[in-house]
């Protein structure tokens, strides 16, 4: 199976996809219905509340989902009601609008769900502004609303009944492939031909998918109480895959070598792509793992004998400790091998929590109270609401740029340009602009490029199509691709959302040539407003919030460093403690990877040095890369613990020291760093071995990495 068709099996059988169904379903159904009866109008209706509440049916919790659902039903009613109250009057209208734009963009503190809920409001709101309700409509017209939100809400909460699973099997799914994506880079270093800088671009860039894949698994997983509880087979086995997949995580992560120096000792050996080769096989098994994850299947396929190709590698690398053209030591290679045995062997036992043969027991009391430290907690805390009403607050200031941005996009549809369905202005507005400028110019690009192109797409088909019957078939499929790349690829919804439009206009009797020029038009005038308030109305600079993120990072690691050192010293650390660490390292990686790419969308004159910013991201994944690699070394060799050299000791010593100076450096009077331990009196000594070199190598490498580094911190700070 080449990688084409497993993406298209990952499309098919994952979340979006089966959203976007749900969503076109849940649209069309009122509509064909009650025309059917005479009723197209109610039917309309019935479907814009169906579109409303789906917007809030992001993946997570059954219970977060449903409760966003009924907040967006109440906003739904009380949108309706302001709205139609207060259309007889253009300047009443007006201040609703700036109203709600205010109000429910402040929904962004309490979360992205509750953020979908005001996005929610905000496009029931615009959406009425097309043809207002009449006073004696008004009611009728809520009724439909309130009808076509529960219609939406009662077939999502069904489907989730029926199959409660399906959820977390596609998100865990989704978890794998992007770790199994993750992997096959890995492998590119290995390659003399790999440009190791663009490498790691591309590496960081997918570390950041990895992180918000396991995210969305651990918060449907440790929030979903009838899975973490593991009252059945399937339960169990979904917790126990995440669990050893995000240990997997830590594993191939863990695997950094110095690249350059392993190509010049060993690329003239023609060994190296073998290594690399084996690497891309274990990916594409774990891909193929993801994909029967996602589909609820059993993982039968033979699949390459992983344990075979191991074998014949590592005979291939033995052979090189008599070869005179090689200089220097061959331990790395024999760490490599070691690695990729312990890798397949975590593979291998994913797999076998899916073989239908195996029933693992039950586990211990208080497992799932251990989980729910992994997840943050979520509360709608009034509190947050009036915290935030300062001009300090990121959010408040987003608030009130929304606000502006909405009043000229409504003044503009009512006084410049009085098109047919001017009020596309307002809500391309409502859609484009973000809270950071950069998120903000991506979707306007990918506004205009997807309209442009929607608009011809919908016009061969009308063009080429002549038939209405061929014509709503295409219409569905439009509609089922632009609900399923709504969340991942947003000019593919752009694109087709667009054609779908041209496409039912056509159906109620419009030109659709003018309303193809009506919809560019509107489009171009909303992201030049959209665009214009993210640049010059309180603009939100990643460059500025970049400080936050390196000093998240190296708090991290710093207690990363200090558990490795508890460690040297033969302190136990509970495993739990252990990932809660581990946790922490990854998620402030990924976020300061994600802020890095985010500036690099800005203009160049607002992009805070972008080389050295970039080299501070590589040696922060360099860093915990290693930490990971010794931490896993110490736990192989429990309960023997290497001897705690004075060497060693100075080397993490001065690593510590140079990361709490880069802190310093960028947060000034940042807390000392606490003493390293003492080696425990009671801990089992072990012989000398050679592996102590290695490791005491690794710890002077981890000394060379956090001086860099500092050095980088000293630029940045300036």
């Amino acid at each position: 199976m080449n990688t084409r068709t497993r993406n298209l099996q990952y499309f098919f059988f994952g979340q979006n996809f089966s959203d976007g169904l749900r969503t076109t379903l849940a649209i069309l159904v009122p509509t064909l219905v009650l025309s059917q009866l005479g009723q197209f109008e109610w039917g309309l209706i019935m479907s814009t509340g169906a579109l409303c509440v789906s917007v809030t049916d992001t993946p997570g919790p059954a219970r977060h989902r449903r409760n966003g659902m009924l907040a967006t039903l109440a906003l739904v009613v009380v949108t309706t009601l302001a709205t139609g109250l207060a259309a007889a009057n253009v300047w009443l209208l007006g201040l609703v609008v700036g109203g709600f734009a205010f109000l429910f963009t402040m929904f962004l503190v309490w979360g992205a769900r509750a953020a979908a809920v005001g996005t929610a409001g905000l496009l029931n709101m615009i959406l009425l502004l097309a043809r207002p309700p009449s006073f004696n409509q008004l009611l009728p017209h809520t009724g439909l609303l309130v009808a076509g939100a529960l219609w939406y809400a009662g077939l999502a909460l069904l489907v989730h009944r029926v199959r409660p699973y399906r959820p977390a099997q596609q998100a865990l799914g989704e978890c794998v492939h992007a770790l199994a994506r993750f992997l096959a880079l890995k492998a590119r270093f290995y390659d003399p031909t790999t440009a190791l800088d663009d490498n790691y671009r591309q590496l960081v860039a997918q570390q950041v998918v990895v992180n918000e894949k396991q995210e969305a698994a651990r918060d449907l997983l440790f929030r979903t109480r009838q899975i973490v509880n593991e009252s059945t087979s399937i339960g169990r086995r979904l917790v126990l895959t995440f669990v050893a997949t995000v240990d997997l995580y830590e594993r191939i992560t863990a695997t950094y070598y110095d690249y350059a120096t392993v190509r010049a000792g060993f690329g003239q050996t023609g060994a190296l792509p073998a290594v690399a080769t084996l690497i891309r096989h274990v990916a594409t098994e774990l891909d193929h793992l993801g994909i029967a994850i996602q589909a609820n299947r059993p993982y039968d396929a033979p699949g390459p004998d992983l344990d075979a190709e191991l074998s014949l590698l590592q005979t291939r690398l033995a052979a090189l400790d008599t070869d005179a053209s090689i200089e220097g030591s061959t331990l790395v290679l024999k760490k490599i091998i070691v690695n990729l045995r312990d890798i397949i062997r975590r593979v291998g036992n994913i797999r076998r929590y899916f073989d239908e043969g195996i029933d693992e027991a039950a586990p211990a009391p208080g497992r799932a109270a251990e989980h729910t430290r992994f997840i943050a907690p979520q509360h709608l805390d009034p509190k947050a609401l009036r915290e935030n009403f300062t001009p300090k607050s990121a959010v408040f200031r987003h608030s009130v740029r929304m606000m502006l941005a909405c009043l000229v996009a409504y003044g503009a549809g009512q006084w410049l340009w009085r098109g047919e369905h001017n009020y596309w202005i307002l809500m391309t507005v409502a859609i484009m602009l973000k809270p950071g400028f950069s998120l903000t110019r991506q979707r306007n690009t990918e506004r205009i490029v997807g309209t442009l192109a929607g608009g011809v797409l919908g016009g061969v088909v009308l063009w080429l199509v002549p038939w209405t019957e061929a014509q709503f078939g295409v219409l569905v499929v439009f509609m089922v691709v632009a609900y399923s790349f709504q969340r991942t690829k947003y000019v593919v919804t752009v694109v087709f959302l667009t054609a779908f439009l041209l496409i039912l206009f056509s159906f109620l009797g419009l030109n659709y040539i003018g309303v193809v020029e009506e919809r560019i038009t509107d489009t171009l005038i909303g992201c030049a407003i959209a665009f214009s308030a993210g640049y010059f109305l309180f603009p939100s600079w990643e460059s500025e919030k970049l400080t936050d993120f390196m000093a998240a990072a190296l708090r991290a690691n710093l207690a990363y460093l200090h558990q490795l050192a508890n460690r040297l010293a033969g302190q136990p650390l509970p495993p739990n403690e252990y990932r809660l660490l581990r946790k922490n390292v990854y998620v402030s990686g990924a976020n300061l990877a994600a802020a890095f790419q985010r500036m690099l969308n800005e203009p160049r004159s607002k992009q805070h040095h972008p080389t050295d910013t970039h080299e501070f991201v590589v040696l922060n994944h360099i860093l915990y890369s290693n930490v990971a690699a010794l931490t896993a070394t110490l736990r192989e060799a429990a309960p023997a613990v290497p001897p705690f050299l004075p060497e060693s000791r100075r080397a993490l010593t001065s690593a510590l020291a140079a990361l709490h100076k880069s802190l310093v450096l960028l947060v000034p009077g940042a807390p000392a760093v606490a003493p390293l331990p003492e080696r425990s009196p009671t801990a089992p000594e072990a012989t000398p071995t050679p592996e102590d070199k290695l490791v005491l190598q690794q710890l002077v490498f981890l000394q060379k990495v956090s001086g860099d580094i500092s050095k980088v911190a000293e630029v940045l700070a300036k």
